[in-house]
């Protein structure tokens, strides 16, 4: 099984933690970065090639992964000389990549089966398997339902549930076939433009734990719960190789 890790991005949001290090190499805990967690999660599901889509402090990320033998997998790369969004790294790689693959943030913690999502993409034959996340938002005003100049409906600090994108999708190389080479191209991108053609991607729906580390706050979250949480990330976490 292959995995496209997308590690490219400035981690603009998460400075200063990323102006020195890429958000990936961030270090969770007191031994672990985000990436190494990612990368010992995916081996013990199974993957065994990786593709590192990287760009900003590159050097870097190449530096601690190398060719992935420390995680018995079998890791490549792709360089953005410029940005190309989430989806965009994956057009010049399409003759590198299977039928069907995985793609992620370098930047997720999460508990996710990411086995299960790419056989369960590949059983339903969609273009793109979104894993999704449950999400309330709690309004903190009265909400009115107005009609002709009427009320005619009124909640008061309704909550919101939604599904959202953890960032982990699985996508079929058919999928991308007719986008041009370094075009930048979005996740949102691409979705939309399914759903304009009548190819409606399908959903992987999650409950465990998910984290998505994106601002300071949910990177001292990480940091503050990791013991916690550590088993559930790592329930078979080896002896590592220094």
């Amino acid at each position: 099984m292959h995995v496209v890790i997308l590690a490219g991005g400035k981690g603009v949001r998460l400075r200063p933690y990323t102006s020195a290090l890429p958000k990936p190499l961030v270090p969770i805990g007191e031994e672990y970065a985000i990436l190494d967690i990612i990368l010992q999660q995916l081996t013990t599901q199974g993957f065994t090639r990786a593709t590192l889509a990287v760009g900003h402090l590159s050097p870097l990320i190449r530096a601690f992964v190398g060719d992935g033998s420390r995680w018995g997998l079998e890791v490549d790369y792709t360089e953005e000389v410029a940005p190309l969004s989430t989806i965009g790294p994956l057009f010049p790689i399409r003759d590198r990549l299977p039928e069907h693959f995985l793609v992620m943030n370098g930047d997720v913690l999460t508990t996710l089966n990411y086995a299960d999502l790419l056989a369960r993409h590949v059983g339903t034959g969609a273009p793109l398997t979104v894993a999704t996340s449950p999400r309330v938002v709690k309004i903190d005003f009265g909400v009115l339902e107005a009609s002709g100049g009427q009320i005619v409906g009124f909640k008061e600090k309704p909550l919101l549930s939604y599904l959202v994108s953890m960032g982990v999708y699985a996508l079929s190389r058919d999928t991308i076939a007719r986008y041009p080479d370094g075009m930048p191209f979005g996740f949102d991108e691409l979705v939309l433009d399914l759903l304009a053609q009548g190819n409606r991607p399908g959903i992987y729906e999650f409950e465990g734990y998910w984290l998505d580390i994106g601002r300071p706050d949910d990177y001292d979250e990480a940091n503050a719960r990791f013991d916690e949480f550590r088993p559930l990330l790592l329930p078979a976490a080896r002896e590592r190789v220094r």
